[in-house]
């Protein structure tokens, strides 16, 4: 059995392990000719019809770039001796031996930040040794956790448009939409690398978050300075920690520790009573406020979203007053407001026409988006799913496909695959491979959209983070 000197961190950071148990007999289930596989990763609809590609360089850099070893193949042959399935021990020494340990796989995708529509090729992965032929499924289970960076983005992404349609309506001044969304989700995610991939996702459409290890992650994964900014806030326990009966204080500290001119201060508001609290705002602290520089933004945390949110402007609009704006918008004077309570794809629509209709601009709203920004997404969100599309028997290739009578929509697809985007219209389309082009015009307007990303532990794009921002940017301009 493995020692017990081995931590979690060491068996997490095995890729043997990182797979299903399931997967460790499958080298004695395909046909023995067999001495090549071809699997591709797509989603089959969901949520949305439009996926922004984002996560892998992330992925190869922690999993793929790094090389098996002795000890690895010694940990997972002792664990499946006993967990009751056959372990290829000579497969992976082979690894070792003529690899140096490095995955002996060719994997090719859309470069991260491209919005593809659902039913397409995303990502292709293909392993010809025919002694290890088998890899190309055996990473399924750590490759297709692609879904959860993929998905996030493309959420983010979408509502990045919807908040964007808003100002475009509402407001002169487009370019807040980067810090219109802040991320709040690191405390309500499964774990600290859900908090990092998922939160570095939310990153490709914005540029607020409070999500440390999202940042990061970023930043270290994608070969950037900073990828996103917070400011300083409250929370309920620096309010309350001075008593109820010195309430206005506690806000009152708030600007002298952070109020300064250009300045933004976050505070929480309704520890007690949101509605004295918005009276202290505008009679006893209102003079602070606008003599400090900052721009005060006040955080309603509980009740209906859209009453709540609508009473909080008309009150900060009675007090510090607004201005309208070009496209006859009130904008509220040296204050703005935050809601971070209930905040999903549905309540972003529903405060922002709330505004809209009460003669407010989208530049008074801010939000701040939790579980449903990080954690109230499956696999299922966008029906992600990884398959075998071709195996090689012998020499020759052959498509192979499931087809079940029973759900069409998971039918797969066949052959070697790769994706095509037509030149001059944008459009993407899943083609066989090799690409037959059957006339110059077809050649002439199509291109293969995927391009080679790791080679048998070699990573061969190393991506920045403002490179794939600027490709999901662009593609929201076109889609709008």
């Amino acid at each position: 059995m493995q020692s017990n000197t081995s931590t979690l961190a060491s068996i997490l950071s095995n890729p043997i392990l990182n797979t299903d148990s399931y997967k460790a007999s499958h080298f004695l289930q395909y046909p023995p000719e067999a001495t090549g596989m071809f699997s591709y990763v797509e989603s089959r609809g969901g949520r949305f019809d439009e996926t922004v590609f984002f996560g892998l360089q992330m992925l190869l850099k922690e999993y793929l770039c790094r090389p098996i070893d002795d000890r690895m193949i010694d940990e997972a042959r002792d664990f499946f001796a006993v967990h009751g399935e056959p372990f290829n021990e000579a497969g992976w020494r082979y690894i070792v031996a003529t690899y140096g340990g490095y995955l002996p796989v060719r994997i090719r995708a859309v470069p991260e930040g491209t919005v593809v529509p659902t039913h397409n090729v995303l990502m292709t992965v293909e392993s010809d040794d025919p002694e290890v032929f088998w890899l190309a499924s055996y990473l399924e289970t750590m490759l297709l956790r692609i879904w959860y960076p993929v998905t996030v983005a493309t959420q983010s992404w979408h509502l990045r448009r919807t908040i964007a349609g808003y100002l475009d309506r509402t407001s002169d001044d487009p370019a807040q939409l980067p810090f219109k969304l802040h991320d709040f989700g690191a405390r309500g995610v499964s774990s600290t690398e859900s908090s990092a991939i998922g939160g570095a996702a939310h990153l490709v459409s914005f540029s607020g978050s409070d999500t440390v290890l999202g940042v990061i992650a970023a930043n270290r994964y994608y070969n950037e300075t900073m990828a996103a900014f917070s400011v300083p806030a409250a929370e309920h326990s620096t309010i309350t920690a001075w008593g109820r009966e010195r309430e206005a204080d506690a806000y009152r500290n708030m600007l002298r520790q952070f109020g300064r001119p250009g300045a933004i201060v976050s505070v929480v508001s309704d520890s007690y009573d949101l509605f004295a609290a918005l009276d202290l705002w505008g009679t006893a602290l209102r003079q602070e406020v606008i003599d400090s520089g900052a721009v005060l933004v006040v955080r309603p945390d509980s009740g209906a979203p859209r009453e709540i949110v609508l009473r909080t402007l008309r009150a900060l609009d009675a007090t510090f007053g607004a201005e309208p704006n070009g496209k006859g918008y009130r904008v509220l004077r040296h204050v703005r407001v935050i809601q971070g309570d209930g905040i999903n794809a549905q309540t972003i629509e529903t405060l922002l026409a709330a505004l809209a209709e009460a003669g407010y601009a989208a530049d008074n709203l801010v939000f701040g988006m939790g579980g449903a920004l990080l954690q109230q997404l499956n696999r299922d969100t966008q029906r992600f799913a990884m398959k075998c599309s071709a195996i090689r028997l012998g020499e020759v290739w052959q498509g192979v496909c499931k087809d079940p009578v029973t759900d069409t929509g998971k039918r797969s697809k066949k052959g070697r695959l790769t994706l095509l985007r037509n030149r001059r219209t944008g459009a993407y389309r899943t083609a066989e491979l090799p690409l037959q082009w059957d006339d110059q015009t077809l050649e002439r307007d199509w291109e293969d959209a995927l391009v080679e990303v790791f080679d048998s532990g070699r990573l061969l794009v190393d991506d920045t983070f403002a490179a794939i921002r600027a490709r999901a940017h662009a593609a929201a301009v076109v889609s709008a």
